[in-house]
C-alpha cells in the first residue's frame, strides 16, 4: 500500500505525498505560502495539487486568479473533478458555496464538508498534494491526520511571539499525531524601506530560528514584508509566476526545493527495511 493511501478514499490513491500547510493563527501568510509552494514544486516538474481546506476563509480561488463562478466539474452525480489553474489542479470549498455569505457551521459539519471535497475530488496521479489548513489545531487538522498518511507539515508563522506562541501548538499537534514537521516558514521577518533601502525588523526578530531549535526542524526560510508578494496574490497571479527573478520567488523555490528533499529522505527511511542480524 502507498504511503497515504486509503481502503475508503480510492481518489486519494494516485497521490504520493499529501503535504499540509499550517499555522497557529490567521493572518500569518499561511495561504500565500501553500500557493507559491505548490507552484514551485511544479516547476520541478513534480504533478501537483492544491486543496484549500480553509472552510470558514477560502482564499485559493482568488490567489489563482480564477473567475467568480468556477465551479469543478460534477462526475456520475458524486465526484469532482477539480480546477486547473497555472498547471495544478485544485479545489476549494470556493467553488461550492457564496463566497460572500459567513459560513455558520458547527464542526461536524465543517469536518464533513473537508473530508467530502478531499476524498470525492479525482485528483488522478499526484506527486505532491498540498493542503492549505485552516489556522489553529482543531477538528480537520485531527480528522485528516486521522484518516490520511500525511506525508509532513509545513509550519508558517512571523516573528511576532503571539504568531511563535501559536506556532508551537501547531507543532504540539502534529507531534501528537505522528506527522512530521518539514519545517517553518517565516513571514514578515524583516521590512526593507522601498524609498532608503533601510531594514528593520518589525514583529521581532529570530523568533522562527528559536522555535526551530526548541523542536530540533529546519528554517525554510525568512521571507520579507514585501509588498509584490501580496498585490500578485491579489491579482491572482502569485510571485512564483508573476516574478520569477525576484528574491521572493527565489526562496519559495527554496523551500520547495528543501520540501522534496526531505520527503525524500522520509519515503526512503520508511521503505527500507532494518536488518538486524544476531548471533545465536
Amino acid at each position: 500500500m502507498k504511503q497515504n493511501e486509503t481502503e475508503s478514499s480510492p481518489n486519494l490513491s494516485g497521490i504520493k505525498n499529501i503535504i499540509v500547510v499550517a499555522s497557529g493563527k490567521g493572518g500569518v501568510g499561511k495561504s500565500t505560502t501553500a500557493v507559491n509552494l505548490a507552484l514551485a514544486l511544479k516547476e520541478t516538474g513534480a504533478a501537483v495539487g492544491l486543496y484549500d481546506a480553509d472552510i470558514y476563509g477560502p482564499s485559493i480561488p482568488t490567489m489563482l486568479g480564477l473567475p467568480e463562478g468556477t465551479r469543478p466539474e460534477i462526475v456520475d452525480e458524486r465526484t469532482m473533478k477539480p480546477v486547473e489553474a497555472h498547471g495544478i489542479k485544485c479545489h476549494s470549498v470556493g467553488f461550492l458555496v457564496d463566497t460572500n455569505q459567513a459560513m455558520a457551521w458547527r464542526g461536524p459539519m465543517v469536518v464533513g464538508a473537508f473530508n467530502q471535497i478531499l476524498n470525492d475530488t479525482q485528483w488522478g496521479e499526484l506527486d505532491y498534494l498540498v493542503v492549505d489548513m485552516p489556522p489553529g489545531t482543531g477538528d480537520i487538522q485531527l480528522s485528516l491526520a486521522q484518516s490520511v498518511a500525511v506525508t509532513g507539515s509545513v509550519i508558517v508563522t512571523t516573528p511576532q511571539d503571539i504568531a511563535l506562541l501559536d506556532a508551537k501548538r501547531g507543532i504540539e499537534m502534529f507531534g501528537k499525531v505522528g506527522v512530521p514537521i518539514l519545517g517553518v516558514v517565516e513571514n514578515m521577518g524583516q521590512h526593507i524601506c522601498s524609498e532608503c533601502g533601510h531594514m528593520e525588523h518589525i514583529f521581532g526578530e529570530g523568533g522562527a530560528e528559536r522555535l526551530a531549535q526548541d523542536y530540533g526542524v529546519n528554517v525554510l526560510a525568512s521571507l520579507p514584508l514585501d509588498r509584490a508578494i501580496r498585490e500578485h496574490s491579489d491579482e491572482g497571479k502569485p510571485i512564483v509566476i508573476a516574478e520569477p527573478e525576484s528574491k521572493a520567488a527565489g526562496l519559495y523555490r527554496h523551500i520547495a526545493a528543501q520540501v522534496v528533499s526531505t520527503v525524500q529522505d522520509l519515503n526512503s527511511s520508511l521503505s527500507t527495511p532494518n536488518i538486524s542480524i544476531v548471533d545465536d
